[in-house]
């Protein structure tokens, strides 16, 4: 591995239908302004439940990428 540094975030994505969709989207919106995104670790899942019912699935995701300092 070469001399990279590389930058965390944390955010949470929520899906009506999958905790998978719900990370999906948050790679997804994420890649439209961060770069060289490496890893997406799942920090934490939930549901909100209304009526006994789940409506929303929600994961909390932290990502890395690539540091790259204005110069």
């Amino acid at each position: 591995m070469s001399d990279s540094v590389y930058k965390i975030i944390e955010l949470v994505g929520t899906s009506p239908t999958s905790w998978e969709d719900a990370v999906q989207n948050v790679v997804s919106k994420a890649s439209k302004t961060l770069r060289d995104l490496r890893v997406a670790e799942v920090q934490k899942l939930d549901a909100k439940i209304e009526g006994a019912k789940i409506v929303a699935y929600r994961a909390r995701v932290t990502l890395s990428f690539k540091y790259q300092p204005k110069e």
